[in-house]
This record gives C-alpha cells, structure tokens and sequence, in this order.
C-alpha cells in the first residue's frame, strides 16, 4: 500500500502521519508530498527517515491512495492529475465538497456510498465533522427540521502562523499576524473570508455540508462562527428542532451507542466537554445536553472535537481504512 501524504509538512500533514502511526495502516512505502520549497527536507515516520518530494514526482510514483492537506487551489490543480494516474485521493480542502459529482464522507455516516469509481473523495470541514455525527443518529430518529450552531474554534484551524500569533502576544512580543487583530484575551466573530449575503465561508460550510453530508437539503442551518485563543479542538453550541419530540434520557442513551461519540454529560460532577481534554483524542465529545424550554421538540448541546485529528486527519484516515477494508483500492 502506497500511501502519500501531500502538505506532509504542514500542520494536519504531520498529525496524517501520527494518525497513520497510531492506527498502523498498512503503509508499506511512504511518500511525503510537499511544495517546491520543502522538496529534499526530511521527515521521520515510524522512526525512519523519508525525504520529501514535489508534486509531479508523486504523480509519477503512482500511489495508492493520496491523503491531501495543501489547500484548495493545491487540489484543484493536482488532485485531478493523481486520480488520472490511478491514484485514489481523500482531499482536506473545501475544493470538492460541494461538487455534485464528488461524495463527502464521514465514515460512521455514510462510507457505504463509496465505490471504487470515486477517486477524488471530500474530507468535510472540520466544525461540520463533529457536529454531523452527533446529529446524524438523531436526524434518523427524530428528524431535524433546523440547526442553530455557535462555533468556539481553536487557532489551529488557522495553522502554524496563528499558533505562534498567540505565543508571540503571550510573551509581548511583536510578530507576523494570522488574524487582522490580536487573539489573546479576544474572541474574533470570523472565521474564513465573507461572502455575499454576510455569512463567512466557514458559516455557509456548516450549512451546505451538513445538509449534503446528512442527504437532506430541507434541513435548515444558520451558524456564527467564532475564533477564540485556545489550542485544543473547536467547541460549538448546536440547539436543534425535531419534527417530532423526544425524552432527554434517549438522547443520551442514542449518542452513548454511537460510533465515534462520548457522552460527556453529569451536572452532579460538573462533567461535560472541554477542548483542554479533547486534544489528541479522536472522538467526538458531546454533553450539556438539554431540552430548550423556549421552543417544542428543541435541544440544546456542546459538541467539542479536536479539529485536527476527527476534523481533519483522523476521519481522512478513517476514510482510507473503509477503502481498504472493502477492497476499493
């Protein structure tokens, strides 16, 4: 199993190759992927040495399967060229997701609808991931007419320049800016570039791809997104509209059987999910998890994730494992 890893020298490219440790894929030959200016660098996985290659080279290389985190424009020009080599590519940018002709995956969801004719796959937007798993189980149940979501995300949505943005104004010291304005002790209302009606691209994400996600274009979303100075995974704040009502204790006990999601739920103890805690784990934490008084057949919840591992490199390699496990590559 040839597997490359393109942006390998990125911030979700170096957790791809964690990831890909952890779980023990079936790597048998490791292509490190990366731009003009990384070709030659050296990257360590599973204790060994592998040196990076530009993107024709990979092409050439003819992988198996191609796990890409380098940008949109990055897929859009090169994703194309390794699925005419043969290569299968699980893509991390928003370039396909919205494409008719392109599926997009969270495996717990909906990997079955995977055939060995998709060779261009979407990977969801890390804040959709986690909020469509919880959902999923209960849409199923209980039917979603409308989803009102508040994002908390983590700087490490931005990457590196915005990590080191926050350590820089931690330590008082002058350096490049990620964000048009500080992050320490703020919270900035925008995450991503504005579109025409107001929303942010990260915004409209949550509405387009949970609907395409979920197979159901009459379930209503609106999201404001927000970016806050914490490092461990993005938290959002989903209050949901059933068609039909619910009993708070089968909620929880839907969620506890799900795949992928832990309940983190006792008021008594004063448990429910952080980001602080959700780092480096893969699952998707869910609690406060209560009927709105305000409006029938309504719930409220606090989902949190770390969003680059299931929002991002984690469910890639999820998906790379059903190709496998099903013999499509």
């Amino acid at each position: 199993m040839r597997i490359a890893v393109v942006g390998a020298t990125g911030m979700v490219g170096e957790v791809m190759l964690k990831v890909l440790a952890e779980r023990n894929f079936p790597v048998t030959e490791l292509i490190p992927v990366a731009s003009e200016r990384s070709v030659g660098k050296e990257i360590e996985y599973k204790g060994k040495k592998y040196k990076v290659v530009g993107m024709q080279t990979a092409v050439d290389m003819k992988a198996d399967i191609a796990l890409f985190s380098a940008g949109g424009e990055t897929s859009i020009e090169w994703a194309p060229k390794f699925a005419a080599a043969g290569t299968t590519v699980i893509d991390n940018s928003s370039a396909w997701r919205m494409d008719p002709s392109k599926k997009l995956i969270v495996p717990e969801i909906n990997a079955s609808s995977l055939t060995k004719d998709d060779k261009i796959i979407a990977n969801p937007n890390c804040s959709t991931i986690q909020m469509v798993l919880v959902l999923a189980p209960l849409h199923k149940k209980y039917n979603i007419k409308r989803v009102i979501v508040s994002t908390y995300q983590s700087i490490t949505g931005t990457g590196v320049k915005a990590v080191q943005q926050l350590e820089n104004e931690y330590a008082g010291v002058q350096g490049e800016m990620a964000y048009k304005y500080p992050i320490h002790r703020n919270a900035i209302p925008q995450c991503d570039s504005f579109e025409e009606n107001g929303y942010t691209k990260e915004e409209m994400k949550l509405v387009r791809e949970t609907q395409k996600i979920l197979d159901d274009r009459t379930i209503a979303v609106t999201a404001t997104a927000v970016r806050v100075p914490i490092v461990g995974g993005h938290s959002e704040a989903v209050n949901v509209e059933f068609t039909n009502d619910f009993v708070v204790s089968d909620i929880q006990n839907i969620l506890h059987h799900t795949d992928g999601v832990v309940v983190q739920d006792n008021n008594d103890t004063y448990t429910y999910p952080m980001p602080m805690y959700a780092q480096g784990k893969d699952d998707v934490f869910v609690g406060r998890i209560r009927r709105d008084e305000s409006q029938p057949n309504s719930l409220n919840m606090w989902i949190v994730a770390d969003n680059l591992r299931k929002g991002a490199a984690t469910n890639t390699i999820q998906i790379a494992e059903y190709l496998v496990a099903s013999k499509l590559v």
